[in-house]
């Protein structure tokens, strides 16, 4: 009896076709434009837009204002309900990316260091980080007001009420994790299995974070783009996204918490008023 290829003895399973390299890198790429275009790319493709419409609008970039963490409704209730539901599905690509990288059995938090195994490290590591990224951040800020190439960014407008802080910093969170999880643990895991070379990662990574901010102007393009450069290389170096969340966190509560307490004129002496 002539016997079959692929099954290697009556009554054992048949042997599985060995994966090509090309159809694994098709989906591989396939699957990154999917995780983008729900997530941080999407953001980048608004934020593109949203630029061009600022410069055809007429006034001068320096006039104009963008907003981040409006309130929703003038109810405080249904505004908070809005804010948590905003947090929670902002949070579903991270999942996805997370569930994506852990295929084989792997654990995905581990695999890009996002576990809990070195929380004074990570904390001190974090924290560090965000003051090397956050006092210069602050000066191309400013410097992209003088030059008139930053609109005004409004850190906070939430109406006033109990949990106004306790929603900021949990979209600092949010954020902190998005970008870090997305733009740096699952992009650069995911491009060095493509075999991209480490400079071009790091490129890759880099402008993606700050395409996605350029509805603030080119100052804040040019900010987070260095910010990604730094981050992405702490990642090649330490295989850990928690100090770039630690980070990331601290940067983004005390621009949303301090927006939202610090007096007028204290905000409008350091330029961000």
């Amino acid at each position: 009896m002539e016997s079959r290829p692929d099954v290697d003895a009556p009554g054992r399973p048949e042997r599985a076709p060995a994966p090509d390299q090309a159809a694994v890198r098709r989906r591989l790429t396939a699957e990154i434009w999917i995780v983008l275009g729900l997530s941080l790319g999407k953001s980048a493709v608004y934020a593109v837009v949203s630029l061009l419409a600022a410069l055809t609008a007429g006034p001068a970039l320096a006039d104009q204002t963008t907003t981040l963490n409006a309130s929703r409704s003038p109810r405080p209730w249904l505004d908070l309900t809005y804010q948590l539901l905003s947090i929670g599905f902002a949070l579903v690509p991270v999942a996805l990316a997370l569930y994506l990288l852990s295929s084989h059995g792997r654990s995905a938090v581990r695999r890009i260091g996002l576990d809990g195994a070195r929380p004074l490290r990570d904390l001190g590591v974090g924290l560090g980080l965000a003051a090397v990224i956050g006092i210069p951040g602050l000066g191309l800020y400013v410097a992209g007001r003088a030059l008139g190439i930053t609109v005004e960014v409004q850190a906070a407008a939430l109406n006033a009420a109990w949990w106004t802080v306790p929603v900021l910093i949990l979209s600092a969170l949010q954020n902190a994790l998005l970008e870090e999880v997305v733009a740096v643990g699952y992009l650069m895991e995911r491009l060095r299995e493509l075999r991209w070379s480490t400079p071009l990662v790091v490129a890759a990574s880099a402008l993606l974070r700050g395409s996605y901010h350029l509805y603030q102007g080119w100052g804040p393009f040019v900010g987070n783009v260095v910010m990604g450069v730094v981050f992405s290389l702490h990642y090649v170096r330490r295989r850990r996204v928690m100090p770039l969340v630690v980070a990331h966190t601290a940067l983004d509560v005390v621009a949303f918490v301090g927006y939202a307490m610090l007096p007028e004129e204290w905000l409008e002496a350091i330029g961000v008023g």
